[in-house]
């Protein structure tokens, strides 16, 4: 592994569009702009209650991303079916409440039974499959049990934590990262991720994937799109580097 490969998630170019109902801003555009300054990859998540990105964005997107294209989502049998007639390059599958702002937490080993049928169907469509989980190392055996391709480790709580928690928080997220490796998955990481705290994430030997959003389209409010992805991806070859 050369480097740490960045997914930029625009879902927050469409919560622009969506608050307003128009047009603009356009996610697909936001999306090329992104691997213009380095992305690896887009996500983008498409909720049930279809708060920001609509299932046309997820069509166009498809057709026009260059890179790879990430898909989240719950476990819902209408998400289940656009994702097996889109077919994006990976489906991360993700808890999902309507009355939560943003994602509050990862996926963990009560849900087992729920995701696979839906982790069997996924894969049986050729989409390689991602589980968004908790830093804990039971739920990395889990997914491991369900036979996914990777592991996405949910940072959140890194991010959010106070001064004084942080250092546990981070361990947390090492121990994850060190069962997913030792076990053969794939490593991601995400969630709350910034200019800041990511380059610590960087120095965890397991992740080779950061999926990164708000922060990144924040800052392209001041420095455009390609910069704000740009200077992300100098960031983490910094923090790559470091290891």
């Amino acid at each position: 592994m050369e480097r740490i490969r960045l997914g930029v998630n625009v879902d927050h170019v469409a919560s622009v569009r969506q608050s307003r109902g128009t047009k603009y801003p356009d996610p697909v555009f936001a999306a090329f702009l992104a691997e213009q300054g380095g992305a690896d990859q887009i996500t983008v998540h498409l909720r049930e209650d279809r708060r920001h990105i609509q299932e046309r964005d997820l069509e166009i997107l498809r057709r026009t991303v260059a890179t790879a294209l990430n898909l989240e989502m719950a476990v819902a049998e209408e998400i289940l079916d656009i994702a097996c007639r889109v077919k994006p390059d990976m489906v991360t599958l993700v808890p999902e409440k309507r009355q939560e702002l943003t994602t509050e937490r990862g996926l963990g080993t009560a849900e087992e039974g729920v995701l696979a049928p839906a982790v069997a169907r996924i894969k049986d469509g050729g989409i390689k499959i991602s589980l968004f989980i908790d830093p804990e190392p039971e739920a990395v055996r889990s997914a491991h049990r369900l036979e996914v391709d990777q592991v996405e480790i949910h940072t959140g709580f890194f991010a959010d934590a106070p001064e004084d928690r942080r250092a546990a928080e981070l361990e947390r997220i090492k121990a994850a990262c060190s069962e997913g490796g030792s076990l053969g998955l794939a490593v991601a990481a995400g969630h709350g991720l910034d200019y800041v705290n990511t380059r610590a994430i960087c120095h965890l030997p397991e992740v080779e994937e950061l999926n990164i959003g708000h922060s990144i389209i924040a800052r392209a409010l001041f420095v455009g799109m390609e910069s704000a992805v740009r200077e992300l991806v100098n960031l983490m070859a910094e923090g790559f580097a470091e290891r």
